[in-house]
């Protein structure tokens, strides 16, 4: 019997200095498959957990894009950058001698950030101006205006700080670095955080590091080193309907329904109204089917999972 094709979802720890895309190339040669996406893009300066998707659950990634996540970080006050983190240029260094940074005044700019909040994203970001990337823009020195968007952050605490010197453009500039821990919807830039309470201090702010370390339920001490040649990046797959499980309540079809499920009819199943996602899963071969809603007791496809060629 020939080995099914690689499929599940597989959770990387995301080196620095690679983009996500990089992280992609290495999974299609370390599996040897094309049919690989990730969900929620990372910074070439980010590190952390990236979710990536291969063989027929590139179609959960849709599913995983919109889970909350969670964040350590360093914000510095007193230099700022054309792209609010470490790898931009510095546009203004003023430092934070004769600032107000006490803790009291870092805690008023940090707390108004928390909650439902109003953001101008990052320019240089992927958002797409007239069907051109942001940071495209940006870079040719063109002016990008960017729409705010409503975003929640349900956790920004500082854990630390240090203060120290740096040196920008040969000029010696008093810093402070603070540790924060940030957790908030998907689609939060935490670099426009920094920058913005960078803003309110008067100071300026970039992030000088970034690190993903929880999305949604899954957690990055979970996830792989995906440029490690000793790891069995095919036994590391999340099987598909396992995390379909974790993220939905689930239906259970036995063999005919499952196929007449997968053929596109109708199928009928005990289970109370739902918006969906429902997972709709094979109970003999344990196979996600499809995410489902239902509606008097008919199950009604939201998006199907066909079965890898070769199973």
């Amino acid at each position: 019997m020939l080995e099914s094709p690689p499929d599940g979802i597989l959770l990387v720890d995301k080196p620095q200095g690679i983009s996500s895309h990089r992280v992609v190339s290495i999974a299609r040669r370390r599996l040897g498959m094309k049919k690989i996406g990730h969900a929620g893009t990372l910074d070439p300066m980010a590190t952390g957990l990236l979710l990536l998707g291969a063989g027929p659950s590139t179609r959960l990634l849709t599913h995983l894009v919109g889970l909350g996540k969670t964040y350590t970080a360093t914000v510095r006050l007193g230099v700022s950058t054309d792209s609010d983190d470490a790898d931009g240029d510095p546009v203004a260094a003023p430092g934070v001698a004769g600032a107000d940074v006490s803790d009291v005044a870092v805690e008023a700019a940090v707390a108004a950030q928390r909650g439902t909040i109003d953001q101008v994203p990052s320019t240089v970001s992927a958002i797409k101006v007239d069907g051109r990337r942001a940071y495209d823009l940006a870079r040719k020195g063109e002016e990008v205006v960017l729409k705010s968007r409503t975003v929640t952050v349900s956790r920004f605490d500082v854990t630390g700080r240090q203060e120290h010197t740096v040196t920008v453009d040969g000029v010696d500039v008093q810093v402070v670095d603070l540790d924060v821990v940030v957790a908030c919807s998907s689609g939060t830039y935490v670099r426009a955080l920094a920058r913005d309470v960078g803003a309110a201090l008067g100071t300026g702010a970039h992030l000088t590091a970034l690190r993903r370390i929880d999305v949604g339920p899954f957690h990055v001490d979970d996830a792989v080193d995906i440029e490690d040649d000793s790891v069995d990046v095919r036994a590391a797959l999340l099987r598909p309907a396992d995390v379909a499980r974790t993220l939905f309540p689930t239906v259970a079809l036995d063999p005919v329904s499952a196929k007449d499920l997968a053929d596109g009819k109708r199928v009928r199943a005990e289970h109370p109204d739902h918006d969906g996602p429902v997972a709709a899963i094979a109970a003999g071969s344990d196979r996600l089917v499809g995410l489902v809603s239902v509606r008097r007791g008919q199950l009604r496809v939201i998006t199907n999972f066909p079965t890898p060629t070769g199973a």
